[in-house]
């Protein structure tokens, strides 16, 4: 697990390239919010996290999936994962912040990535 990565990865850079050019600009992993989400928008008061099917239990294939070796660990291990996710974005909307959880699925139709983000973002153009 050593190897896996928490930021910059390709997910997630796949989504700040196309915020990018939309013409928006973000701050990365803001550590004074709760979750350091992935992209934050200060002025907008929003924030997006991009999230791995896996890591974070999405109902989708790959969100499904459990190793099958040492089950109960990795069962528990999403679990916290999860509940880690919901009390920092509850703590994130009582603070007034919008918040957008982008999959790692989701993120392959990059068009409807796109009015996905303008929507959130609010940009119309």
């Amino acid at each position: 697990m050593r190897a896996v990565k928490g930021a910059d990865t390709a997910p997630e850079l796949a989504v700040r390239r196309q915020v990018h050019g939309m013409g928006y600009r973000f701050r990365l992993h803001r550590k004074d919010l709760p979750g350091k989400p992935d992209l934050a928008f200060p002025r907008l008061h929003k924030v997006v996290f991009v999230h791995g099917c896996f890591w974070h239990g999405h109902d989708c294939a790959r969100g499904a999936r459990i190793p099958v070796r040492n089950r109960e660990y990795w069962t528990r291990k999403v679990a916290r994962n999860m509940e880690r996710d919901t009390r920092a974005q509850a703590a994130l909307k009582s603070l007034g912040w919008k918040i957008l959880v982008v999959w790692e699925c989701e993120i392959k139709d990059s068009g409807r990535m796109r009015r996905v983000l303008r929507r959130f973002l609010g940009r119309t153009a």
